[in-house]
């Protein structure tokens, strides 16, 4: 019984995680990307 109780919490904990992983990991890939066009604005 108290398996059922906390399987849901657990599952819950987790997707919450990963989705805050998602949203970190996007912010750095467009953060990695304006700085390269940074980069390249000033090369030119």
């Amino acid at each position: 019984m108290k398996l059922l109780r906390i399987a849901p919490m657990a599952i819950l904990a987790c997707a919450l995680a990963l989705t805050a992983c998602a949203n970190t990991i996007r912010g750095v890939g467009k953060d990695v990307k304006s700085t390269a066009r940074a980069v390249k604005d000033t090369v030119n």
